[in-house]
């Protein structure tokens, strides 16, 4: 069985982008090949579940992963985070094997 879990940062913000937003069923997580290491996270709202989605809910929020993404998203943490005065979500991801310098995509 696959998993993904959620932080109570990451819940309260996805929380507060759909109260924002007014509507939504949750965050949508993707990855795409990008980058110089091999892909990137893609993130959406998520108005309604798609047919080859897997919907993953803790905390009272949900995550909505596409099932080819999940090999790759496996045991990932979705986490938020303020470093400074950037805020973003962070991905941490047991499976990535490189990152490129810039932090933009992975490898795994």
């Amino acid at each position: 069985m696959h998993n993904i879990t959620i932080s109570e940062s990451a819940a309260n913000q996805i929380r507060n982008v759909l109260a924002e937003r007014g509507s939504g069923l949750g965050l949508r997580v993707a990855v795409k090949p990008s980058g110089c290491s091999g892909y990137s996270y893609v993130l959406d709202i998520a108005d309604e579940p798609r047919a080859d989605e897997i919907t993953f809910e803790e905390r009272g929020v949900k995550v909505l992963v596409d099932k080819e993404a999940l090999q790759i998203l496996d045991g990932t943490e979705v986490d938020y985070v303020s470093e400074g005065l950037n805020r973003f979500f962070r991905f941490n991801n047991p499976n990535v094997t490189d990152e490129c310098g810039c932090g933009e995509s992975f490898n795994v």
